[in-house]
């Protein structure tokens, strides 16, 4: 399968090494999102060193990883060196075979690397000032999963400072680019049959690449959710092994709490009976930073600006597929007695495909304000928004709502069905408005995204601004 998607972070790659310097290049985002691919896809015409850490395991010493890194490097430079005894050692011996030409260096998963060395980053630092740096032909990549490691001793380190030509925090993959993996087969497909594949994968290449694309949504599913083998029943562990390493347990928990609900911080705080504060906003922030989790900070509808509170909600679609169907059947799985499940069966499904689809389209919200004709510059805010119950105000959830400089609420409904749509969800939505605190002399535009028909009844009566049908977001 050739090389999808990814357009933009490569045209801004390409526009770096046009300067006549070296690159220092950050690249970080969840496992499996694609970072290693994007970059041997971009080095495919320079000559490459690349490295990788060794996986995380109980005993592991800083020799280990010293060890690894100087086999790796003996079987691409073709040149004897002493084992190293320090990252200082071994980034002086790297940087030798880097010294001249077009050159790239990809060190991934930096921070399995760096797990036994609190200077790691240090060394690295010095190492690139002193002799990477030399070769203005030089590229240096550092990449991997423990984003917010990646982020805290890279992209916002003061060491680094001046020093990172590009960072690029990878997020999953447009909804109209995601129809490729299906290749020549593609236009036989239908949405809904893409739709149930992206309900469980989201975005996310590595998972996209494993679709047998002549087989159907549910064998599919089946072989990559429902076997032993699969990809899907094999990688939650692999994620909180090796990347959610440091508060494995807390995040977990976490992301258990959001795969049930979306909750603000004060709740999120008492669910998991503990203070909120630095503490816990740093944890939500690695996992947001890490792609599992999405942070939407409520704002004040008068003033524009963002309050201090935000709503969670677990973006992941994998995640909490493999919670609410694939956790409690393991056993099931393993001694072969659930392949023969189809989606339609699962308890809730039709419930949890309405909350994964409004992942999905909450994730693709740029390709939504295009379809309305909002400007980027325009737009206030837009984000999923929930009004706490208050003696003033009734509580209310919007799936989706944007807020323009001219005083435009487009009051978004996300509604995924397999059923006929009728006048119900008009009444839905106007009870949610009725509830909304919106300013005086302000216009209210309510929008219906859906996937499935529509009874006439609800087109005759003109009541939406606008009406998108999901299948528009793959032209």
């Amino acid at each position: 399968m050739s090389f999808i998607g990814r357009s933009q972070e490569k045209f801004i790659l390409n526009q770096a090494i046009k300067k006549p310097i070296a690159n220092f290049i950050v690249v970080y985002g969840r496992r499996r999102i694609g970072k290693s691919s994007l970059i041997e896809e971009f080095c495919s015409d320079f000559d490459t060193l690349f490295f990788e850490g060794l996986s995380p395991r109980k005993g592991q010493t800083q020799q280990d990883q010293l060890n690894e890194f100087h086999r790796q490097l003996s079987r691409q430079s073709q040149d004897n060196h002493d084992l190293f005894a320090d990252w200082s050692d071994a980034f002086y011996a790297l940087s030798q075979c880097a010294k001249k030409g077009r050159k790239a260096i990809v060190l991934d998963e930096i921070s399995w690397m760096a797990m036994e060395d609190r200077d790691f980053a240090g060394k690295l630092k010095i190492a690139w000032d002193k002799y990477f740096k030399k070769n203005s032909k030089l590229i240096l990549f550092v990449c991997g999963s423990v984003s917010a490691w990646i982020k805290d001793n890279f992209v916002v380190s003061k060491a680094f400072h001046g020093r990172v030509s590009v960072s690029l925090c990878l997020r999953e993959l447009p909804i109209n680019l995601c129809k490729q993996f299906w290749g020549q087969q593609s236009n036989k497909i239908s949405i809904s049959e893409i739709l149930k594949i992206l309900s469980i994968t989201g975005g996310i290449p590595k998972y996209l690449e494993e679709i047998h694309p002549k087989l159907t949504a549910e064998e599919n599913i089946r072989q990559l959710a429902f076997s032993e083998s699969g990809i899907l029943f094999n990688d939650f562990k692999e994620i909180f092994t090796d990347t959610l390493i440091r508060k494995s347990p807390l995040y977990e928990k976490i992301i258990r709490l959001l795969s049930e609900a979306s909750y603000d911080s004060p709740t999120l705080s008492k669910k998991l009976d503990m203070p909120g504060g630095s503490y816990l906003s740093e944890i939500l922030e690695e996992l947001s930073i890490a792609g599992f989790i999405s942070r939407h900070p409520l704002w004040n509808f008068n003033t524009g600006k963002e309050s201090k509170t935000y709503l969670y909600r677990l973006s992941d679609n994998y995640l909490r597929f493999y919670l609410k169907y694939i956790e409690p059947n393991a056993g099931k799985i393993i001694s072969g007695n659930f392949k023969e499940r189809s989606l339609s069966s699962l308890p809730g499904w039709s419930s949890i495909m309405g909350l994964q689809i409004e992942n999905l389209i909450l994730s693709n919200r740029q390709i939504i304000k295009k379809l309305l004709h909002i400007k980027e510059d325009e737009i206030i805010c837009d984000n999923p928004y929930l009004q706490r119950q208050t003696q003033r105000k009734k509580g209310c959830q919007i799936d989706y709502l944007i807020q323009t400089k001219f005083n435009n609420f487009y009051v978004c409904e996300i509604k995924f069905t397999q059923t006929i749509l009728r006048s119900y969800v008009i009444d839905e939505i106007k009870e949610k408005i009725e509830k909304l605190k919106i300013p005086k002399n302000s216009s209210v535009r309510p929008v219906l995204i859906h996937f499935g028909d529509i009874h006439d009844e609800v087109l005759d009566a003109d009541y939406f601004a606008a009406v998108i049908d999901m299948k528009q977001l793959f032209q």
